[in-house]
């Protein structure tokens, strides 16, 4: 056989070397677009890296992160090390358990009930709401915030503030009407309820400035397990 054609049998044999890579790289990536649709794209979630004793105050060594599908990723498990460093074991906890809520007390030191975590706050925030708001949330619901404007600089409108933060409680607005600008020739409700959140500080600092420059908030629940965002959605009034 010829140089010339072992260099084009050569050739002709990398292609189809290459070809078929590329259609089994295809086939992969379709098997994981299918699988990351049924049970959502991967997330980080701390766990631990080994057996925890009851009252173990957690360190940077006691900690790993791992990737699981999103619907099985506990919705109260910090996703980096350093938001669960600090907080106490209420039990044991066996080598490769998610940090959840439910198995740390409140970070150490604080003796705070809610257990926030670094760079987290809790923020009050009034709240208009319907009668049946606290009858189906409790402590623990992801909820979204819904904020609506008054025609001051610009059109009014109505828009997806915060996605998928917690709910750490709820209570009656004390001076309902004061915490907003509830001006009645809008026709909407004052606020009726002070909702308790779990956000980190540029959430917090958000929350302030929306309750004093917006007219209206308002809490919708998310079902159990939905950690689905859709982005910054708004409504104009001239829309309607």
């Amino acid at each position: 056989m010829s140089v010339a054609r072992r260099r084009r049998r050569a050739a002709v044999l990398l292609t189809l070397s290459l070809a078929c890579g590329g259609l089994a790289a295809s086939e992969v990536g379709d098997r994981i677009g299918a699988v990351e649709r049924r049970v959502g794209a991967p997330v980080p979630v701390v766990v631990a890296d080994r057996d925890l004793d009851p009252g173990t105050e957690l360190s940077r060594g006691d900690l790993r992160l791992v990737e699981m599908p999103s619907r099985y990723a506990p919705r109260d498990a910090p996703t980096a090390p350093e938001q669960a460093i600090g907080l106490t074991t209420a039990g044991p906890v066996a080598a490769g358990s998610p940090i959840t809520a439910g198995v740390v007390g409140g970070a150490a030191g604080a003796g705070g009930p809610t257990g926030l975590r670094r760079g987290e706050r809790d923020v009050d925030v009034a709240v208009t709401s319907s009668a049946s708001l606290g009858d189906t949330v409790a402590p623990g619901t992801r909820v979204d915030v819904l904020v609506s404007t008054e025609p001051s600089d610009g059109p009014a409108r109505s828009f997806l503030g915060l996605e998928d933060v917690e709910l750490l409680g709820l209570g009656p607005a004390p001076g309902a009407g004061d915490a907003l600008d509830g001006g009645s020739d809008t026709g909407l409700e004052p606020p009726s309820t002070v909702a308790t959140l779990r956000v980190t500080l540029r959430q917090a600092v958000y929350l302030a400035a929306v309750q004093n420059f917006s007219r209206e908030l308002r809490l919708l629940a998310r079902p159990l397990g939905d950690r689905h965002r859709v982005g910054r959605a708004a409504v104009l009034a001239s829309e309607l």
